[in-house]
C-alpha cells in the first residue's frame, strides 16, 4: 500500500478509534471517520489476542492485500482502521477480500458498482 494511503500516526489511531463508526464481520473490524482530507487513510492493526508475531503479520499482509485493489475505488475523505480477528489466521486471501469488501459497502464507503 502507498504511503499516501496509509494511517500511520498514534494520534490518528486513537481519534478514529474514540470517535469512528465501527463494523463487525467474524473475520474483521472496520472502524470509520470523515477525514478534512480530500483522499483516504487505511490503517491496519492485530491484537495480541490474534496470536503469535508470525499470525499478527499475516493477518496485517492479508488485510493490506485485501484492501489495496480497492483503493482506486473507495469515496475520499475518509479515515480506515481494518482490525484482525482471531479467525482472519486461518482466513484466505479471497475470504479476507470478501469479508472487507462487505464492510465497506456497509459503511457506505465503497460504492455498489465498485468492486
Amino acid at each position: 500500500m502507498q504511503s499516501r494511503f496509509r494511517l500511520t500516526r498514534s494520534e490518528d489511531f486513537k481519534r478514529v478509534r474514540q470517535f469512528g463508526k465501527s463494523y463487525a464481520h467474524p473475520l474483521v473490524v472496520l472502524v470509520v471517520q470523515p477525514n478534512s482530507s480530500d483522499h483516504i487513510r487505511v490503517g491496519v492493526t492485530a491484537g495480541k489476542t490474534t496470536g503469535t508475531a508470525v499470525h499478527r503479520n499475516r493477518a496485517k499482509r492479508l488485510l493490506r492485500e485485501a484492501v489495496r485493489p480497492l483503493l482506486v475505488s473507495l469515496v475520499s475523505g475518509w479515515d480506515l482502521i481494518l482490525i484482525a480477528r482471531p479467525a482472519l489466521v486461518t482466513a484466505t486471501l479471497v475470504d479476507t477480500h470478501t469479508a472487507v469488501t462487505t464492510l465497506l459497502h456497509r459503511a457506505h464507503i465503497l460504492p455498489s458498482d465498485g468492486s
